[in-house]
């Protein structure tokens, strides 16, 4: 069999301190896209639209801590057109540093208000591309994941599930439970094949971590 093309163009810039993953994602032979989860390197992000001459169409964040918001400013300076969504119950994660956790860790991060909050079942159109949107709540409380419906379907999950892990639940709003319980009912009910481009870390699928992930198997 020959090989797929893929769905999409992904790029992944991880910035640091705090090793997270910002996703650059277009559709092949498109100058325009999404960027997911912006970092606090946004100077990346910006050498990466300019490297593949792409038009940065919309902002998602998965959740509103510091790390995958702290680029927003920026990202909006750069393109003050292109949209910025959140889920809803992280929206006000967004201009509290108390609430991000920037505060807590010595820099205060602020970024714009939401342009759009998403919640369950909305649909996120932009740069030719259309994402669903999944309540999964836990680490924060209102994280959202959004799903590429490609072959193979792709997430961009945030910080709720990692190769071999799950996101913390031990900060403000967090819940374990409810954590587990979104990824069994949400995550793995998807396609074994499915692919997760996760907020830390390296991309893992549905069926390894359903097999592997230690929090998450039985026994």
């Amino acid at each position: 069999m020959g090989k797929m093309t893929p769905t999409l163009h992904i790029r992944t810039l991880v910035s640091m301190p705090f090793e997270e993953n910002t996703y650059v994602v277009w559709r092949p032979g498109s100058s325009e896209c999404v960027v997911i989860d912006p970092g606090l390197q946004p100077e990346l992000i910006e050498e990466c639209l300019r490297e593949e001459g792409l038009t940065m169409r919309a902002i998602l964040n998965t959740h509103g801590h510091a790390d995958h918001i702290a680029g927003n400013e920026a990202m909006k300076r750069l393109a003050p057109d292109a949209p910025l969504f959140i889920g809803s119950g992280d929206a006000r994660m967004l201009t509290d540093p108390d609430a991000n956790l920037s505060a807590a860790f010595g820099f205060a991060v602020v970024s714009p208000v939401a342009d759009r909050t998403v919640k369950e079942g909305d649909i996120i159109a932009a740069a030719g591309l259309a994402f669903r949107v999944l309540d999964i709540p836990g680490h924060s409380p209102g994280h959202v994941v959004f799903v590429h419906e490609g072959a193979p379907i792709q997430v961009f999950g945030g910080d709720v599930l990692f190769r071999g892990s799950i996101g913390r639940y031990d900060f403000p709003g967090g819940n374990g439970p409810l954590l587990l319980e979104g990824i069994r009912r949400k995550l793995f009910t998807l396609p074994a094949d499915t692919v997760v481009y996760p907020g830390h870390g390296p991309v893992t699928t549905v069926g390894h971590e359903m097999q592997t992930n230690p929090f998450l198997t039985e026994g």
